[in-house]
């Protein structure tokens, strides 16, 4: 590897931390992690689903998906019910206070990514969107 594509991958992952970091900052108000903020925003967005196709949404096993929807349980921010077509499976769906708590993370994040952006010109914006998605991708 280059002496440049190490700059390059070191300053990406400062990024990444830095995002990291301010996740975490963003989200102490309402007490839930990033995990548990996806899958709520999941949720609101998809409305009820099983343990495991909120899993595979999160890409992460089951159990896992158990642990998140837990958390957010003893928060009050989603409820389990079981599934009418299939009384067997349990359906995860949000409360109302789970909708209103993400309404209000979306609009934090929001806020977030216009403070560590909103120093880009527009054209860098687009630029910096279109690599991260070659990246991604």
């Amino acid at each position: 590897m280059s002496a440049d594509e190490e700059g390059l991958a070191e300053s990406f992952w400062a990024v990444a931390r830095r995002l990291r970091h301010l996740s975490r900052q963003t989200l102490e108000p309402w007490q839930v992690n990033p995990g548990q903020a996806r899958a709520l925003g999941i949720l609101t967005r998809h409305g009820a689903l099983r343990l495991s196709a909120l899993a595979e949404h999160l890409r992460i096993a089951p159990r896992s998906a158990t642990e998140v929807v837990d958390g957010l349980q003893e928060r009050g921010l989603v409820a389990r019910r079981p599934d009418p077509a299939d009384r067997r499976a349990t359906l995860v769906t949000p409360t109302d206070e789970g909708v209103r708590v993400a309404a209000a993370i979306r609009a934090a994040r929001h806020a977030e990514a216009e403070r560590l952006f909103g120093g880009l010109s527009p054209a860098d914006r687009a630029h910096l969107a279109r690599i991260l998605r070659t990246l991604r991708d």
